[in-house]
């Protein structure tokens, strides 16, 4: 079996070692002699239409059509009559009779890709084509045999599909007969070292220049990116470097010029719904929620100042009314259990050398500020003044550390 898997990717140019691509090969060739409908499930760019090929090829039916339709780019009103023909002046604009794909692959194979953006009302007819092998031109009443293997491929996660009324389940079932699931190409990291070299040798061999050559740390960056466009992004990115770079020896620093910033974490991004709608992470959020506590503190130290004036002001006899406990530079245990009793406070006079004073309270208020430029500098300094690195290493987009050196008037 390693012999045809072996025999299989030469054949269709298939570069890896990955297990579980191995796998996918495996069940592929299993699956070819038989007439059974097969799902091939994957993430854009990862090789899925190879596969159908694998299947065809090495069945009963490689004699036969074989013939590749992308659902996603035929339009609504037009895809039932490319799937499965129409009548002369069923519609407007069919001035001739004209077969469909189903009755022209009879005796063959039709993949299907991705089948999942396909609309319900072609979901049912597809649906009867599996199970009885009959379908209805478009403005006819004459039902048609066909003998046709299926084969479909979807990006999409079809169950989510389903919950959400865009799918019909029972073609679900009828399509997912035997799936087949193709690997991201992050997952298979050892892999992504020969694709590179492979692609590189087309297109030095396409546009005769000597192929690129890594060096260690730039294997290293290859290996540790995670490609979300996969083989397609890596083949990409591989002849951008061939074309553009003069020089054939590549090292890490070159290569991460070609390989999209995407933060360097694989969190989630937290959204604030603004004009420009920018992202935040999770450190900018913090120093927001500081500075509001901080703007929160202020404004009630303040309070407090005016309510002792108002004290201090009040004539002989006069009913004090009973204050609240505040105490400033106590412990943030202390300050939690002081928060708990909000009906107590204790005012502290002027004189009084626990008294926190408006220039104390200003330069605490601007301290927050001042580590956050003097972070922004640090960083700025590391990275010889690149922006776009310098927000990497604060864990901040690019634009927003645009708006902080603007607003805080950091001189480069």
């Amino acid at each position: 079996m390693n012999m045809d898997i072996q025999a299989i990717k030469q054949r269709f140019g298939i570069i890896g070692h990955d297990p579980y691509l191995e796998r996918a090969i495996q069940v592929a060739v299993q699956v070819a002699p038989t007439d059974l409908t097969v799902l091939i499930t994957g993430e854009s760019g990862t090789g899925k239409e190879v596969f159908p090929k694998i299947i065809h090829q090495s069945g009963a039916r490689k004699h036969g059509a074989y013939i590749a339709v992308n659902c996603g780019a035929i339009p609504e009103g037009t895809i039932d009559s490319e799937l499965f023909g129409h009548e002369k002046g069923s519609f407007t604009g069919a001035h001739e009779a004209r077969k469909g794909y189903f009755e022209v692959a009879d005796g063959g194979t039709i993949f299907l890709d991705e089948v999942a953006e396909l609309p319900i009302s072609t979901q049912v007819r597809l649906l009867r084509v599996l199970e009885s092998g009959e379908f209805i031109k478009v403005g006819s009443s004459k039902v048609i045999k066909t003998d046709v293997r299926i084969v479909a491929a979807s990006n999409v996660n079809i169950p989510d599909a389903i919950e959400k009324g865009k799918f019909r389940q029972d073609l679900y079932y009828r399509l997912n007969t035997v799936p087949i699931i193709i690997p991201p190409l992050r997952n298979r990291r050892s892999d992504v070292y020969l694709l590179f070299k492979k692609f590189a040798s087309d297109f030095a061999e396409k546009y005769r220049m000597p192929p690129l050559q890594l060096t260690e740390d730039a294997v290293v960056v290859l290996e540790n990116f995670r490609w979300p466009g996969n083989i397609r992004q890596l083949k990409n990115v591989t002849e951008q470097i061939s074309i553009i770079e003069k020089s054939k020896n590549i090292n890490g620093q070159i290569l991460s010029l070609y390989i999209p910033n995407e933060g360097g974490s694989n969190l989630p991004m937290l959204l604030r719904k603004e004009q420009n709608d920018e992202k935040i992470s999770d450190r900018d959020l913090l120093y927001k929620v500081l500075f509001d506590m901080k703007k929160d503190l202020v404004e009630l130290r303040e309070t407090v100042h005016n309510l002792v004036g108002q004290e201090m002001n009040e004539p002989a006899g006069h009913a004090v009314k009973k204050p609240l406990i505040y105490k400033m530079g106590s412990k943030d245990d202390d300050l939690e259990e002081e928060f708990n009793h909000p009906a107590r406070i204790e005012v502290l006079r002027d004189d009084h050398p626990g008294r926190i004073h408006p220039s104390e309270v200003i330069e605490e208020e601007l301290s927050l500020e001042k580590k956050e430029i003097d972070m922004i500098k640090q960083a700025l300094n590391k990275h010889s003044g690149k922006r776009k690195n310098a927000a990497q290493e604060l864990g901040i987009s690019e634009r927003t550390l645009y708006r902080k050196i603007n607003e805080y008037g950091i001189n480069l």
